[in-house]
C-alpha cells in the first residue's frame, strides 16, 4: 500500500509561520501554535503546510494503516483548518465555538476573532482526550 502523502518533516515551524502572507492568518497561526502546545507535544510541520502535535498509528478495516498527527492546524489562504477529532462531545462544544464550518475531519474558521477562545481550548482538550482514549501511546 502507498504511504500517506502527509508526513512529518524537519522543516522549521517558526519559519513556516513567518512566511504566511496574510498578517491576520500569520498572527492566528502563532496563537494556535502556542495554544496547541498545551498538548505537551512539540509542533512539527507535516507536509508543506500542516502543523501537527503528536502522532498516532491507525489501521482501517481495509488493512490500510499509517501515522498521522494527533491534533493540528493549517493556516490556509482562505481559512484556518483545525485538525481536531472527537466523538459526540465534539458536537456540543462546536455548538458554542462561534462562527465556523465543519468538514469530515476538520473545523474551519476564518479568523480566531470569530470564535470563543475558551471554547476552542476546550475543543482542543476534548480532541486530545478522545485521541488518548482511542489511540493510547
Amino acid at each position: 500500500m502507498a504511504e500517506n502523502k502527509t508526513q512529518p518533516t524537519d522543516a522549521s515551524v517558526a519559519g513556516f509561520l513567518e512566511a504566511v502572507e496574510h498578517p491576520v492568518r500569520r498572527a492566528d497561526g502563532k496563537t494556535l501554535c502556542a495554544m496547541m502546545e498545551l498538548s505537551g507535544y512539540e509542533p512539527v510541520l507535516w507536509g508543506p503546510s500542516i502543523i501537527g502535535f503528536g502522532s498516532y498509528h491507525y489501521r482501517y478495516d481495509s488493512g490500510r494503516e499509517g501515522e498521522f498527527l494527533r491534533i493540528g492546524f493549517s493556516p490556509r489562504k482562505a481559512n484556518l483548518a483545525l485538525y481536531l477529532f472527537g466523538g459526540a462531545e465534539k458536537d456540543d462544544i462546536l455548538s458554542r465555538l462561534g462562527k465556523h464550518k465543519r468538514g469530515s475531519g476538520c473545523v474551519y474558521v476564518n479568523k480566531l476573532a470569530d470564535v470563543d477562545m475558551g471554547v476552542l481550548e476546550e475543543l482542543i482538550r476534548a480532541s486530545l482526550a478522545h485521541m488518548d482514549a482511542n489511540y493510547p501511546e
